[in-house]
């Protein structure tokens, strides 16, 4: 599929200024990707946003760090539809993070503007058992319901890269987590309560449309230690198909992969029926599988932990992918990985991508690059 140029198109890269750090990896990353599209797209490549000057509205395509809330922002920023950004549009910013992933505790719980009970139920088989808290009175009775069948993770609705988590396996535990939270953030932000894995197998499930190609695909997702000897998100290996979700069924993936893909379509399709006015162009969902932790005669579950609506860890590998598809148009499926390592010294593959390779101040020295994996039987 040859690139339609479009110069008087500019992608524009959006959100990093809240940074105030042109340096860090999250904005050399950004403007990174952001240039990758252009040249994809065959658009121009108009820098930040923020900086911009004079360019008209219908001639932006963005690329924004965050998945952008409300239709009247989306609009302002001429965000329209799908062909207008690399990201997504929510009509709340609850439906943007984990917190949209759970139920209330209880029907008469605190919950915030826009929430819709149906998600939940139209999800419920598709995600591990929890509760999203809207209040720590509705935390702690979540805490403890979910106790009784074992240990319990709390997740900051808005950590990324397996930030912000911590396991708790008994009352008092629960209560001094709990403790050191500020109930102004939970009664904001949420505070989504789950059953916790041991050693859990995470998915990576996910869809990118760019220039009119619309890429799928499944993939296996590793952590790795970050410089402060943390367990963070290391990168993605992506089996990537042409065309839609329903693509993925037809490959020749294990059992417990072809779960995942089920799963994260269920999720998909429950957001978007219940929470009209969504746009997106790339969605990624995280999908584990494990026994519970603290039972290992007990059967393994699995679900979707997380969804992203915004450039992401695997966007590297779904850009080398979609390059790759779009190179070679009778080409219909493509292996492509991305990494993210800590320390000095990191040698890169020949041929990959980086994206940011420095010392950063706030994480220390890193590494993220993307590239084209060797062809093998496509499974995750």
């Amino acid at each position: 599929m040859p690139v339609a140029h479009d110069k008087a198109r500019q992608v524009m890269v959006y959100g990093c200024a809240s940074y105030g750090q042109p340096d860090s990896h999250q904005a050399v990353t950004l403007e990174r990707i952001g240039r990758k599209v252009a040249q994809l797209a065959g658009y121009g490549f108009g820098g930040a946003y923020e900086a911009r000057a004079g360019t008209p509205e219908a001639a932006l395509y963005l690329v924004p760090l965050d998945t952008l809330v409300g239709v009247a922002q989306a609009r302002a920023l001429g965000v329209h539809g799908v062909e207008d950004l690399f990201g997504g549009v929510v009509p709340f910013a609850f439906v943007a993070t984990k917190a949209i992933t759970h139920g209330l505790v209880a029907p008469d719980a605190a919950a915030p503007q826009g929430w819709d009970p149906d998600f939940v139920r139209r999800a419920h088989a598709a995600v591990l058992p929890g509760y999203t808290a809207f209040s720590l009175e509705d935390a702690r009775h979540a805490g403890l319901r979910l106790l009784a069948g074992g240990a319990v993770r709390l997740k900051d609705p808005c950590g990324i890269g397996g930030l912000g988590q911590q396991t708790v396996d008994s009352e008092p535990a629960l209560d001094e987590a709990l403790a050191a939270m500020l109930p102004a953030d939970i009664e904001a932000n949420g505070l989504v309560l789950e059953r916790d894995l041991a050693s859990p197998r995470t998915y990576s499930v996910g869809q990118v449309l760019l220039g009119g190609l619309l890429a799928s695909y499944c993939g296996s997702q590793d952590l790795t230690a970050n410089n402060s000897g943390e367990q963070v998100y290391g990168g993605s290996t992506l089996t990537v198909v042409r065309g839609d979700f329903a693509a993925l069924f037809a490959q020749p993936f294990e059992p417990c992969a072809l779960s995942a893909v089920r799963a994260a379509t269920a999720y998909h399709d429950a957001a978007l029926a219940c929470y009209p006015g969504m746009v997106l162009s790339r969605c990624n969902y995280d999908v584990a599988f494990g026994v519970p932790s603290g039972d290992a005669g007990a059967n393994e579950l699995g679900g979707v932990l997380e969804q992203s609506w915004r450039v992401g860890g695997a966007t590297g590998a779904e850009l080398a992918a979609l390059q790759a598809l779009r190179a070679d148009p009778g080409r219909h499926r493509v292996v492509a990985a991305t990494r993210e390592v800590y320390g000095e010294g990191v040698s890169v593959p020949d041929g990959a991508e980086v994206y940011f390779q420095g010392e950063d101040r706030d994480v220390g020295p890193l590494t993220k690059f993307a590239f084209l994996e060797s062809e093998d039987d496509g499974n995750p």
